[in-house]
C-alpha cells in the first residue's frame, strides 16, 4: 500500500512540476485534468458524424442484438418483444425467462402489463434476466459502460444469462477517450468499478473455439432510447 501511494505521489509530482503550479489552492486532481486536456489524443479512426448509426452497427458486430425505442415506457414492451424472438434450444430454453432484475431506475414503468415479473434489485445469482441503464456507450466499437454506484448494482448486467441495456441516444460517445473523460467530470472520482461490456460474454480458451456466455450473459440486447 505505502508503495503505492508513494507512486502516485512521484506521478502527481511530475505533473505538477510540468504544469509549472505549486499555488497551494490549486488541487492536485485539477491539475491532472489540465494536464490531460492539454495534450492531443494518438491517432484513432475517424468518426461518422451520426455516433448513434455507428454504434448500432458495431454494437451488432460484436453479437448484441439492437433496437431503437421512443420513450422510457416503451421499455417493458420492447423487453417482451425480444424475449419472444428467441430461439433457444431445448437444453437451454430455461433462460428464456419472463422474471428477472432491473435497476431501480426502471422500478416505475410497467412491467405486469405485458407479461413480466421485473424486482428492482440485485441479482442473487439466480435470475435469467438482467435489465440495466448505462453510465454511457461508446460509438467507435459498440462498448456498454457500466459504473459502480449505489443505484447500480453492476451484478444485474454480470450474471443473468440475458442482459438487456438501456441507452440513452444522446449519451454515445465516439470513444474511450471521451467514455473515461465523462467518468471524470460527473463523477468526480473514480467509481470503484467500470466496466465495459462489448457483447455477450465469450473465451476462445479451449481449442481457439469461441463460446458465448463463458463468464456472463450468454446474450446482450440493446435498447436505445431517444
Amino acid at each position: 500500500m505505502e508503495r503505492n501511494r508513494a507512486s502516485r505521489d512521484e506521478v502527481l509530482a511530475r505533473v505538477r512540476k510540468a504544469l509549472g503550479r505549486t499555488d497551494a489552492d490549486v488541487t492536485a486532481r485539477a491539475q491532472a485534468d489540465a494536464y490531460l486536456a492539454a495534450h492531443s489524443h494518438g491517432p484513432r479512426p475517424a468518426m461518422p458524424a451520426d455516433l448513434v448509426q455507428r454504434f448500432l452497427e458495431r454494437a451488432t458486430d460484436m453479437a448484441s442484438t439492437v433496437e431503437r425505442i421512443a420513450s422510457m415506457e416503451a421499455i417493458p414492451a420492447a423487453v417482451r418483444r425480444y424475449l419472444d424472438g428467441l430461439e433457444l434450444p431445448a437444453r437451454i430454453a430455461e433462460q428464456k425467462s419472463h422474471a428477472g432484475v432491473c435497476w431501480p431506475e426502471f422500478a416505475h414503468l410497467d412491467w405486469s402489463g405485458p407479461g413480466l415479473a421485473i424486482e428492482a434489485r440485485p441479482t442473487a445469482g439466480n435470475d435469467r434476466l438482467g435489465i440495466t441503464g448505462t453510465f454511457c456507450a461508446i460509438a467507435e466499437t459498440g462498448t456498454l459502460v457500466l459504473v459502480s454506484g449505489a443505484d447500480t448494482p453492476t451484478a444485474t448486467a454480470l450474471l443473468p444469462d440475458t442482459h438487456v441495456a438501456v441507452v440513452r441516444a444522446e449519451r454515445i460517445v465516439s470513444g474511450m477517450e471521451e467514455a473515461f473523460a465523462l467518468v471524470r467530470r460527473e463523477c468526480g472520482t473514480m467509481p470503484r468499478a467500470v466496466n465495459m461490456v462489448s457483447g455477450p460474454s465469450r473465451t476462445g480458451d479451449i481449442e481457439q473455439t469461441i463460446v458465448l456466455g463463458a463468464h456472463g450473459p450468454y446474450r446482450v440486447h440493446v435498447l436505445v432510447l431517444g
